[in-house]
Parts: C-alpha cells; sequence; structure tokens
C-alpha cells in the first residue's frame, strides 16, 4: 500500500527532529513548514501543528502533559530565535526560525486560491472579528468561516467543538496561549475533524492590532522578545524563562 504524505512526512521529520530539552523540533524552513502544512489539509490529515519557542520548552520541561502532546504533534516548527540558537549550540542543523505569526499569515495568504475554509478561536471578545476583518482586507476573497473568543467554561467546549464541526474549516487556528491551546487542541482534535489544528499565540492579537510585534529590526536582531517585555511588563517574570533556557541547554550539551 502507498505511503501517504503524512507517513512519509512523520518518518522524515522524525529522523530530521532534534532533542530540545526534551522536546524534539523539526528542523525545516518556512517553505517545507508551508508546504507540509498544505499536505495535511489537502489529505485532511487531522493533525496539530506546534510553534516551540524557548519559553515553551521551557515549560515542557516542567510539563509533562505539555511535553507529550508537543512530541505527538505532526509538525514542530522553530518558533524563535532561542530555538534555532539552542539547535545549533546543540551541535544539529537548524535552517532558519518559522516563526508561528509568519507561518499563519503565509497559509492565510495561500487560503483564498486554495478555497481553504478557515476558522479563527481565542483571544479576547472582539478580537478574532478583527482579525477577520484585517484577514478579509489583506487576503481579498479569504473564507473565514467563524469565529469564537477565548473566553469560555469547561462546559461550553461541547458547544464550541459543535460549532466548529459545523463550520467545516480545513484550518483551525487556536490562540489560547500556551500551553492552554496546546492541551485543548490534544484533548479535542479527534471530535472536532479539522484537518489541521494550530496554536497561534498572539498572532489574532497582532493581526486585530491590539498588539504590537517587533520592528523588523529587533526581529532581526533577535530581539523579539525584548521587545514583547517592554511592551507587556506582565510578561516580565515568564521572559526569566529565557536565560534559564540558555543555561539549561548549556549544561544539556555533551
Amino acid at each position: 500500500m502507498a505511503l501517504s504524505f503524512h507517513d512519509i512526512w512523520r518518518e522524515y521529520s522524525l529522523s530530521e527532529r532534534v532533542n530540545i530539552l526534551g522536546v524534539h523540533v523539526d528542523a525545516v524552513t518556512m517553505t517545507e513548514a508551508v508546504a507540509a502544512v498544505r499536505s495535511y489539509m489537502d489529505e485532511r490529515a487531522g493533525v496539530m501543528i506546534a510553534t516551540a519557542n524557548a519559553e515553551m520548552i521551557m515549560r515542557a520541561t516542567h510539563d509533562p502533559e505539555l511535553c507529550d502532546i508537543l512530541n505527538a504533534a505532526a509538525l514542530v516548527v522553530p518558533d524563535g530565535a532561542g530555538t534555532v540558537w539552542a539547535a545549533r549550540h546543540l551541535g544539529h542543523a537548524m535552517p532558519e526560525r518559522v516563526a508561528g505569526y509568519d507561518l499563519a499569515q503565509e497559509l492565510l495568504r495561500r487560503a483564498p486560491a486554495e478555497k481553504r475554509r478557515v476558522y479563527f478561536f481565542g483571544s479576547a471578545p472582539g478580537v478574532a472579528e478583527k482579525a477577520k476583518a484585517k484577514a478579509e482586507q489583506l487576503y481579498p476573497g479569504i473564507e473565514i468561516v467563524g469565529v469564537r473568543d477565548g473566553y469560555f467554561k469547561p462546559e461550553d467546549n461541547a458547544a464550541i467543538i459543535e460549532e466548529i464541526k459545523a463550520a467545516k474549516p480545513d484550518l483551525l487556528l487556536v490562540a489560547l496561549g500556551v500551553p492552554k491551546q496546546e492541551k485543548w487542541i490534544a484533548a479535542h482534535l479527534a471530535e472536532l475533524g479539522v484537518p489541521v489544528a494550530i496554536g497561534v499565540g498572539g498572532t489574532l492579537d497582532v493581526m486585530a492590532g491590539v498588539m504590537k510585534r517587533a520592528p523588523r529590526w529587533m526581529q532581526k536582531a533577535k530581539l523579539e522578545w525584548l521587545f514583547r517585555g517592554m511592551l507587556q511588563p506582565k510578561r516580565a517574570g515568564r521572559l526569566l524563562a529565557l536565560p534559564k533556557f540558555v543555561l539549561k541547554v548549556h549544561s544539556s550539551r555533551k
């Protein structure tokens, strides 16, 4: 029996995955990541894609459930300069950073021509609607088949799942923050029946204009983490994970 793209990619990715503190990250370029996600949608594979930055990897070192979820994902892209640095510091090839925001935009940009149906789930009330309007402005003809904010109770899950199923998206972008979005996707992926679900963190906030992204020069200088800390002082404590990450990676080097 012929292998599906998912089988071939999974076999490939396992041989090309880099173990960073127990989290296996795919050594892929943006072009390769986009191609993989498009193929998953074509196959209606029913998979989860994760975007692993240093903060997520550090959290996974003391959250076994999150670590297991990430390692079971069909694709884990290196979202952040820290992840790329860690792989290279450990002696592995990691071609480039594949930011979750940029991956989402590449997929949305292609969606009209490929007739992909997209659903936005997460962020504060009103944000997903603004992100939808921005997507429709940026990518004429895009079909955003549903939006839902991320403020809900456990008893709302059944209704949310039914709402998403009824919309029949090809791509589900979940913006609930780490690790809630990864755990929510993992818990409900089989029920949702969506070809691809991606945890996208603050992507909808940036699209909606309620959160700024670092200027291009800061991104190129690998200082996006600093920009987020300056913009969101409440994140200062979480940013302490970055030096801890560097030390932990260095100490894990054999």
